[in-house]
């Protein structure tokens, strides 16, 4: 399987389970750090770097053109914010807001 079919892989399954719920969540400086590692794990192996390589991350994520998990994150969950404040008030999400 080549590279690009890997990485469309990945971002349909692999950062969606990564992506599942956060809409909610706060992250803490450890929650950024294992899913920044988790991200990475993968993208070094869809690459055959091993950390002895001493590969950058930036390095790794512009090669396979992925972006930062915690800033996709983020990026979802101001849409998730903005779609919330659009809804009638007598819904559940928006309540709970």
């Amino acid at each position: 399987m080549n590279k690009e079919t890997k990485l469309r892989i990945h971002n349909i399954t692999a950062n969606a389970a990564l992506e599942f719920g956060s809409e909610a969540w706060v992250l803490k400086k450890r929650e950024k750090q294992r899913l920044e590692a988790a991200q990475m794990k993968f993208l070094r192996h869809l690459l055959g770097i091993t950390k002895l390589d001493k590969e950058k991350n930036q390095c790794i994520r512009e090669k396979t053109g992925a972006q930062n998990i915690v800033k996709e994150i983020k990026q979802y969950q101001k849409k998730w914010l903005q779609h919330v404040q659009r809804m009638d008030r007598n819904r559940l999400p928006r309540q709970a807001h």
